[in-house]
């Protein structure tokens, strides 16, 4: 794959704000989805295709779950997102009265949720594949060890984040670049409790839509599973992507 230059880049980094998709994607792909990299009008979002086919990670992951969360949950994502900013240019038509700004406030809401929604699971797809998991190497490694004291202190932080969002959420490795660290996010939803500025690495979906059909109400077991599909080379190259963009 090429290199992407400095804007493409940008554009697969943000607190829960791009696809982070030059991974898996092509540069041209991810702009597309993220509706710019041109001067003409911006395109709508569209749900990316699955990296590998529904089945490729079981038993971990069973090929129905994969694709109800992909084809119907996700896709529901991104026809929120769009339908959000939909409204927005509708709202914005109607002036100040309180009927627009009400629906400005709403479909504001709406935006946060589901293009958040949009963006996890499009890093999420990517972060897995089959017969993987292990001990991270290289970068991602090395910083692990670094701010969590090694790699088992990390796995039980993260872990516990993930197992202790309270609803649906998510836990979430991240890129912290004013310190430059890696912090753990427990994120309620896909927008609440997040931290600005951060370049999401790693993360696992632990909304029941995610697990429920083989874990039913096992979490932990569910959790536990998914570092068997961890994909650390895609961790790492997110890492050094985003500690040379924010270097």
């Amino acid at each position: 794959m090429a290199k992407p230059n400095r804007r493409e880049m940008l554009g697969a980094l943000g607190t829960l704000a791009t696809t982070g998709g030059w991974i898996g994607l092509t540069a041209t792909e991810t702009l597309a989805q993220n509706g710019g990299g041109s001067a003409g009008a911006p395109k709508e979002y569209t749900l990316p295709p699955l990296p590998y086919p529904a089945d490729a990670l079981e038993p971990t992951i069973d090929a129905q779950t994969m694709t109800l969360h992909h084809d119907k949950h996700h896709a529901a994502y991104v026809k929120g997102l769009n339908d959000a900013i939909a409204k927005l240019v509708d709202a914005r038509k109607g002036g100040k009265d309180s009927a627009s700004l009400g629906e400005i406030r709403g479909a504001t809401d709406a935006l946060s949720f589901h293009g958040s929604g949009h963006v996890l699971h499009t890093i999420f797809w990517h972060n897995m594949k089959k017969d993987a998991g292990g001990m991270p190497k290289g970068e991602i490694g090395a910083a692990i060890n670094r701010d969590f004291g090694n790699f088992g202190a990390f796995l039980a932080q993260f872990s516990q984040a993930a197992i202790t969002v309270q609803g649906g959420g998510w836990g979430i490795l991240a890129w912290e670049p004013l310190s430059g660290r890696l912090i753990v996010l427990s994120t309620e939803k896909h927008q609440n409790q997040t931290m600005y500025g951060c370049v999401p690495l790693l993360v696992l979906d632990v909304w029941e839509h995610a697990y429920y059909l083989k874990y039913q109400n096992k979490r932990a077991d569910y959790v536990e599973a998914f570092w068997r599909l961890v994909d650390w080379e895609n961790v790492d190259a997110r890492l050094a992507l985003a500690r040379k963009l924010t270097a």
